[in-house]
């Protein structure tokens, strides 16, 4: 009898060290591998729902309290961007595409063990810039025209407010190490600016600014968190 109480009371305080694991570092560095998102709108773009593969493109750094874990981080992204405006025999435009973001927010693990469900929320600033070359893809526009219709520098700019509800889940391979998978959306309300230049003798400039509301939703991001500053 007196065997199996020492036995029992073995399991009891090994899964009690087990499950305070997490709550045994003062702070988490996470770094995001992978991620698919939806990119704020680029002026009437036609299909700007579509999702984009992203690598290495965000870190978070965690100060945590036992099952809450204060959250400071930030993203950037550059890539190049073809799509059609307005619609797929208007015009089509080729540029870069520069977003980047700073928020700030919290996270709730919902259990201490191996495998951590989760639900926070950050908060923040986003910024979203396009330049780029606007050329006509409408042929018969084309034939019709007197003289070769010019192409247009085109520069749009997004910058505003950001919330992002978020959940996922932990996966603790040992003590110090964790491999997560987060689903988000972001809410963005943004100050937007389109300007238009002709490649032409006139230059003749346009200038377009609203405020604007948006749903991206970001569904998967994958990666790993580093654990530090333990307090035991």
């Amino acid at each position: 009898m007196k065997k199996q109480l020492l036995i029992i009371l073995l399991i009891l305080s090994g899964g009690s060290a087990f499950s305070q694991m997490n709550g045994d570092y003062n702070y988490s560095i996470a770094a995001r591998g992978f991620g698919m998102m939806q990119m704020p709108k680029v002026l009437n773009e036609t299909n700007y729902s579509k999702y984009v593969n992203t690598y290495f493109t965000g870190l978070v750094l965690k100060f945590n309290d036992n099952q809450i874990s204060y959250r400071l981080g930030g993203s950037y992204l550059k890539k190049s961007k073809e799509f059609y405006n307005n619609c797929n025999t208007c015009e089509v435009i080729n540029g870069d595409v520069t977003d980047y973001s700073f928020k700030v927010g919290f996270e709730k693990n919902l259990n201490f063990s191996r495998i951590q469900p989760y639900f926070g929320i950050d908060m923040g600033f986003r910024s979203s810039k396009f330049i780029g070359l606007s050329q006509n893809a409408n042929t018969l526009k084309g034939t019709l025209a007197d003289s070769a219709i010019p192409s247009n520098k085109v520069e749009t700019s997004k910058v505003g407010f950001v919330g992002t509800p978020l959940i996922g889940i932990k996966f603790n391979v040992i003590n110090e190490v964790s491999l997560f998978v987060e689903s988000s959306l972001d809410f963005f309300y943004s100050y937007e600016r389109q300007e238009y230049v002709t490649q032409d003798a006139s230059n003749t400039r346009s200038l377009f600014k609203t405020n604007k509301a948006e749903f991206l939703l970001n569904p998967v991001s994958v990666g790993i968190s580093i654990h530090l500053g333990s307090n035991k």
